[in-house]
């Protein structure tokens, strides 16, 4: 393939991270193919920039003076959440030009107030779905996957999310192997599907009050088998199964039959990545019952069969 001019725009108050680990990946793939991306960082006025951590990064140009990208990079960070208009500006004309249009974390802000996400489906950090898509109600913002592609347009959640991001991207140009290869090196998984949820199922749902529905969220999590229905898990909380449902949701932001959904998910999916047992042994102590039930759940959420959702995550070591 032709060589691809990869461009990350800094700012201050960028995520270092968002920066950094895209850009590893892209680095790499050139290490293993040479020629194939050229990478290139850029500023508004081409002077450094001090990141949220600390740590201040050098820019290659201005951005006035930067070729027009094949894969505009756009990262997040504190700076990102109210970003500079003249920044704003620049993604808004040259944001089309590209190839690929591609923002980690809050980026997806500055893609957005440049109107670039309008219409289309996006994601950012968990933290800030809400904002982006209070400011910005033309967009489809989408709370739950790892990074989302429509068209040209890429956006991914925090920090890490933009490796995979970058991984696809690589798998897509130089296929499967060559972006394995870049990941065994960084030590991540190859890869986590887009569409993967940015957090744990205990995690995306809040706490509930009252202590008779949070032990049936411990008993649900404990014991992801069990029977785990409506009517099962009203009497375990002592309340009719209607007023069972409308509490829980109220209490945890989603219904009963959501978190199970999430839970098994979630505990087949730790199975194939840290032990060997078989696909008709876990969907059994998932609570699937079968391995086509299993089946058909990670097609739907992670748009992969379990067999190559293990093949990607369990990756046969280095020789």
């Amino acid at each position: 393939m032709a060589q691809r001019t990869v461009l990350a725009v800094l700012y201050d108050g960028v995520q270092s991270l968002d920066v950094t680990g895209p850009v590893e990946v892209f680095a790499g793939a050139e290490l293993l193919a040479p020629g194939t991306y050229r990478i290139r960082t850029a500023s508004l006025d081409g002077a450094p920039v001090r990141t949220t951590s600390g740590l201040t990064l050098v820019p290659d140009a201005p951005l006035a003076a930067a070729p027009d990208p094949d894969v505009l990079l756009v990262p997040g960070g504190a700076g990102g959440l109210r970003p500079d208009p003249r920044l704003v500006d620049w993604v808004r004309e040259h944001g089309p030009r590209a190839g690929r249009l591609v923002s980690v974390c809050t980026g997806a802000t500055v893609l957005a107030a440049a109107g670039l996400l309008d219409g289309r489906r996006a994601t950012t950090h968990w933290a800030y779905c809400d904002r982006l898509a209070r400011d910005h109600p033309a967009v489809e913002v989408d709370p739950d996957p790892v990074y989302v592609r429509d068209g040209h347009v890429a956006t991914s959640a925090g920090v890490t999310a933009g490796i995979d991001l970058a991984l696809a991207l690589v798998e897509e140009d130089l296929g499967r192997d060559a972006a394995l290869t870049i990941a065994r090196h960084l030590v991540v998984f190859l890869r986590r599907p887009g569409n993967q949820a940015q957090f744990s199922a205990p995690l995306a749902a809040q706490t509930a009050r009252r202590e008779p529905l949070r032990e049936v969220q411990r008993h649900i999590v404990e014991h992801p088998d069990a029977d785990l229905s409506v009517e099962s898990l009203a009497a375990r909380a002592r309340l009719s199964p209607r007023h069972f449902a409308r509490a829980f949701r109220a209490e945890t932001g989603m219904t009963p039959g959501r978190y199970v959904d999430r839970v098994r998910l979630e505990h087949a999916r730790r199975l194939l990545e840290d032990t060997t047992d078989g696909i008709e042994e876990i969907s059994r102590t998932s609570g699937y019952g079968t391995p086509e039930a299993m089946r058909r759940a990670f097609l739907k959420a992670l748009g992969a069969p379990p067999a190559e959702y293990r093949r990607r995550f369990r990756p046969a070591p280095t020789p």
